[in-house]
């Protein structure tokens, strides 16, 4: 190999580098080849040499082959720049993996190649062999193809570049390779959708479960905006709904008139579409409220509720002692007339509220008598001034539940204690309401998150007291608000999924999620370049372009299909306060993008800021041996102003306890604003838009240059761990 010794490709079959074999095969490189069971299944491919020495990743290696092969130019391209595009797509082939960004990724390849037979130039290239290896290296690849009409250039350009005999030599002596694979099931009926590998268990042995019959429901309360724990719920509902090929209910609890808007309604609809929840029509519990009003008299005549005007702090204190009301045993005839002066508001009506008759001894106070009527005199927002009275979520959940048919009713964990309660009071409605069927609950764990609160309680706080503008602020917890943040569906449902209906309580890392959604922003998002306004350093080129040039670049050198930026470039540019305090004089740093410079003087301030420095550019130096790689913007009228939002924690203690004063733990230094110059393409963002600034990290457009003033871009965590402002 062009002087080397043979190195040994090693490898585990569950991830066979087909680019890397094929490659080999293709330039005649002699190299020894050993598999490895003993590695884990997603090790990443090593090129070992005598010395010791190693090149690890199929990227690497395919350039290794390259550059050591005596081949024809074609294949890692005839010019530097046919050179550069073979790199670039060689980099795009590793994010070609199994899971959510592959369908994207595919389509974006798909639509490149309509009119092109080869990825770069005429002809085969390295290019070709790196994606059609990853391609290769996954079944789910077969099932796009065959499902997604918008894959047709790709799976045309796949079967030609795979008919080279190089390639399909190597196709057919090894075949296809699973990247992950999924533990079977304990109930064989359910399938891929009982989870396993990267999706968490959903095979959880549901009591009386049918195939075919089961029917779950997602029953929101309209008191407020639904939040990544409601999320966890609904998708939850649906995906064991869709496991028994049953399907999922919505209905909304609107049983308190207190706290329930129809704003709250409309933005709880528009989350499940963003969801893409499906599910038999919305109900609501108030559609049922002549008849849980019948079924209350039917169990008052049985003897079953009884009307109690106990003081409700005296009532609290009894319910914990255990203590019975003295009101528990009074006449059936008494609690009918005053449960018709309760529907009507009266005076003495207003001071009852009526109990179900369970068990004041009972070890669990959910069985202590709980309230199954109170009045309210607050306007309904959907039924008006009709009713005045409201029964407790407690007593229509399994009154309604039942009537609607649904089968398995799913909670979670926090609520065990009202498992007991709820198959009594199902029992009590059942006995006075012929036909009404059984309802099997579960429960599953609660999600939570650290420096988080998803208490409607308190997110209504911050809300009402201006802690943050709104439900769909992008520090709060709600689905608008980390959407509005930059989390994409996609990666919230990946999320969830890995999570399972597992039990156990944890408190989850945000981490985790943002690196999920990191790998769907990152192959695909522009780049941008942005210099900090405060202090930010004029630096003068001595031979630099005196009149402003301009050149047409990538918006993203590993992806095409993000299209291409104008740079403009310059004898005086600018850079960062903080990048210019640790250059020295002498020094030869690289100006990302366009070469590299040495930094001949630097004026500082009395404070010893830079104040202004003086280079001069040397394109033929070697980036690879300067240490700092720095972004600059050229002094030009047309950079847009920016401000860029770093958003933390609403709450600076990691997890609250009950004994917490909730108002001490509130971060109020939660959110960051620097004033910044970015680059003029940046005048076409639109709100939504997600880029990545240089050496900055991610963001998304709040609000464009359309509304008047700077662009306002707020900060995507990334994943990796870092201090929150005010945290």
């Amino acid at each position: 190999m062009g002087g080397c010794s043979s190195p040994t490709l090693v490898y585990t079959e569950r991830n066979t580098p087909f680019a890397v074999l094929a490659t080999a095969r293709l330039l005649r490189a002699a190299i020894n080849i050993k598999t490895d069971a003993s590695l884990p299944k997603d090790a990443a491919p090593e090129l070992i040499f005598d010395g010791g020495e190693k090149l690890v990743g199929t990227a690497t290696i395919l350039r290794f082959l390259a550059r050591v092969s005596r081949t024809p130019d074609g294949y890692y391209g005839a010019s530097p720049l046919a050179a550069s595009q073979v790199d670039s797509w060689i980099d795009t082939s590793t994010a070609l993996v199994p899971g959510l960004t592959l369908e994207p990724l595919a389509e974006a390849i798909s639509a490149f190649l309509a009119l092109r037979t080869y990825l770069v130039g005429h002809s085969l290239s390295l290019a070709d062999v790196a994606v059609w290896g990853q391609l290769q290296a996954t079944l789910q690849w077969d099932k796009l193809r065959k499902a997604n009409p918008a894959l047709a250039h790709l799976g045309r350009w796949y079967d030609h570049v795979g008919s080279t005999p190089a390639l399909a030599a190597v196709a057919e002596a090894l075949g296809p390779r699973r990247r992950f694979t999924t533990p079977k099931p304990t109930n064989p009926e359910l399938g891929a959708a009982a989870g396993g590998g990267a999706t968490g268990s959903f095979d959880i042995g549901l009591e009386n479960a049918e195939m075919g019959k089961v029917v779950t429901r997602f029953p929101p309360e309209p008191s407020g905006y639904l939040h990544i724990g409601h999320a966890k719920a609904a998708l939850i509902n649906q995906h064991i709904a869709d496991m028994y090929k049953g399907r999922m209910l919505v209905r909304f609890d609107d049983t308190n008139p207190s706290k329930e808007k129809d704003e709250y309604t409309q933005s709880i609809i528009a989350d499940m579409q963003r969801l893409g929840l499906r599910y038999a029509g919305i109900t609501y519990t108030s559609d049922y409220f002549e008849q849980l009003a019948e079924c209350a008299r039917r169990m008052i005549a049985k003897g079953y509720l009884y009307a109690d005007d106990t003081p409700v702090e005296q009532m609290r204190e009894e319910r914990m002692a255990g203590t019975p009301s003295v009101r528990r045993d009074r006449p059936v005839s008494e609690t009918t007339a005053i449960f018709e002066e309760m529907l009507v508001a009266s005076e003495e009506g207003q001071r009852h509220c009526l109990r179900v008759k369970l068990d004041m001894s009972a070890p669990n106070k959910a069985l202590r008598d709980p309230v199954a009527y109170r009045c309210n005199l607050e306007p309904h927002w959907r039924t008006g001034q009709k009713y005045k009275c409201y029964p407790t979520y407690d007593f229509a959940c399994p009154f309604v539940d039942a009537i609607e048919g649904v089968t398995h009713a799913l909670r979670t964990s926090e609520y065990k204690d009202r498992e007991a309660q709820f198959y009594m009071i199902l029992k009590l409605q059942q006995d006075v309401w012929p036909g009404l069927p059984h309802v099997t609950m579960w429960d599953y764990a609660r999600l939570s998150f650290i420096y988080t609160v998803l208490s409607k309680r308190k997110l209504t706080w911050f809300v009402e007291n201006g802690i943050v503008d709104g439900w769909d602020d992008p520090r709060m917890p709600t689905v608008q608000g980390i959407m509005r943040r930059g989390l994409k569906m996609e990666a919230l449902k990946e999320f969830m999924l890995g999570q399972g209906a597992s039990k156990n309580m944890t408190y989850q890392e945000w981490d985790k999620i943002w690196t999920i959604n990191k790998k769907l922003i990152d192959p695909v998002c522009p780049r941008h370049t942005a210099v900090e306004q405060s202090n930010r350093v004029l630096v003068t080129l001595s031979n630099g372009p005196a009149s402003p040039e301009t050149m047409s670049v990538p918006k993203h050198a590993k992806y095409p299909p993000a299209g291409e930026k104008i740079q403009t470039r310059t004898n005086r540019i600018w850079w960062d306060q903080a990048d210019a305090a640790v250059v020295a004089e002498g020094e030869e740093v690289t100006l990302m993008g366009w070469g590299n410079a040495i930094v001949r003087k630097i004026s500082k301030r009395e404070d010893d800021t830079v104040q202004s420095i003086e280079a001069e550019l040397h394109l033929e130096g070697d980036f690879k041996k300067t240490k700092l790689k720095l972004t600059w913007l050229a002094d030009i009228p047309e950079l847009v102003p920016l401000e860029l939002h770093h958003l933390g924690y609403l709450i600076n203690k990691k997890r609250l306890e009950e004994d917490d004063i909730f108002e001490e733990c509130v971060n109020r230094n939660s959110r960051t604003i620097t004033a910044a110059a970015g680059d003029a393409n940046m005048a076409q963002l639109q709100k939504g838009d997600i880029i990545q600034l240089e050496r900055k990290g991610y963001f998304i457009v709040d609000a464009g240059v359309e509304h008047g003033g700077s662009v306002v871009l707020l900060n995507i965590p990334d994943g990796r761990t870092k201090n929150m402002p005010g945290a």
